[in-house]
């Protein structure tokens, strides 16, 4: 409903005035009896000085209206002698709502401006969208159906679209099962050291999958996704929301599971948050797809038979020697070993993380990486 607009609005004074009249009081008189001093009883009804809430509380009790009545006759009176205003607040606030503008700014994904007009046309331009009543469609294959915000908040939405913008600049050969079977094979060959994880994004590009990795933005929570720009290009993006092997490993297997079962395909794909550490959900909360993909990457990096044997075994108590034994008998790094048994609550999280090394920096120098200082360039 429009907000209604007084056609004259009169200062609180002028209201003073007529109850001192009505009572045969002078100014004078009202300074005494409020105990304030003359001069700002005076400029008060001149309009000069707005009433404060100490002085609307004595008038209210002087007249007996109430200190309410005096504070909304200033109030009233103070807005009505603003500067008449333009929509820019309303149209900033919406822009806002809709992206998170000053992260976007800040990662360069669109340019600042003091202009609301050239904002609002950098938005539309990163959402593919010709005006902001749109919802955005980040998998127009998928019935075009837009993005809701029951499906994704606006930071993680911007995420995706980031994603889906450097994802377009690559170029791949065509993807099929049997490509992404030979990339299994290969992945499964560099799992044992750290330092052969520079080479999963070429094996994943050899197999037609566009491989990204985008900093988090911040409360996004996301981990990875798994969405196709057609039917024969997947992309598979990471987050490295935590920068460990075991966390870089599990969750691009969970995706390749996605890739592998076409999630996302007829439909747009799940936004996989939480997948590793303490805040990630149980198996029984999470749908079938999910469970399927978590089983799919768990056992891909260490044998579940093999795993639950060494548990028996060596369990509760698992020396880091003992951890390194097995993850050298299997061909996988002990990060992962470790991993593995903390997130199978075998292990506290807390117990021998200096396995868990850092790998981000290792697979961002041969994969597109947006974030951590590094600002991309793609047309929009």
């Amino acid at each position: 409903m429009a907000e209604r607009v007084p056609a004259e609005v009169f200062p609180p004074g002028e209201f003073i005035k007529e109850e001192l009249e009505a009572r045969g009081w002078t100014q004078t008189d009202l300074a005494a009896i409020l105990g304030r001093p003359f001069q700002l009883v005076n400029e008060i009804l001149a309009g000069k000085r707005a009433i404060s809430p100490e002085t609307a509380q004595g008038l209210g009790e002087a007249f007996g209206t109430g200190a309410q009545l005096w504070m909304n006759l200033e109030s009233t009176y103070r807005l009505s002698r603003t500067k008449p205003r333009d929509d820019s607040v309303v149209r900033r606030a919406r822009l806002f709502e809709k992206a998170p503008i000053k992260e976007m700014i800040r990662r360069h994904w669109i340019e600042p401006s003091e202009s609301i007009d050239v904002v609002e046309k950098q938005v539309c331009e990163f959402y593919h969208i010709s005006d902001l009543d749109q919802e955005p469609t980040l998998w127009p294959h998928a019935a075009r159906k837009p993005l809701a915000q029951e499906d994704a908040t606006p930071t993680q939405t911007a995420w995706l679209f980031r994603v889906r913008q450097l994802a377009e600049a690559l170029d791949t050969p065509p993807f099929s099962q049997a490509s992404l079977k030979t990339c299994l094979g290969k992945l499964d060959a560099i799992k044992h050291e750290e330092e052969e994880a520079r080479h999963a994004p070429r094996i994943l590009m050899e197999a037609g999958i566009r491989f990204v990795v985008v900093e988090p933005l911040p409360k996004t929570r996301i981990d990875g996704i798994c969405l196709w720009l057609d039917r024969h290009s997947p992309v598979v993006a990471l987050s490295f929301r935590y920068d460990r092997i075991d966390w870089f490993w599990f969750t691009l297997m969970h995706e390749l599971w996605h890739v592998k079962n076409g999630d996302g395909l007829e439909k747009p794909g799940v936004i996989d948050v939480n997948l590793v550490g303490q805040g990630a959900l149980s198996t029984d909360q999470k749908p079938e797809s999910e469970r399927l993909a978590d089983s799919f990457a768990a056992d891909f990096l260490v044998s579940r038979k093999a795993l639950e044997s060494f548990i028996i075994r060596q369990g509760p108590l698992f020396s880091k020697r003992k951890i390194r034994g097995f993850a050298l008998l299997h061909k996988v790094h002990p990060g992962i070993v470790a991993g593995q048994l903390q997130r199978r609550g075998e292990m506290k999280f807390s117990h021998n993380r200096e396995m868990l090394v850092k790998v981000r920096h290792i697979v961002a120098s041969s994969a597109l990486t947006d974030g951590w200082g590094n600002s991309i360039e793609v047309s929009l």
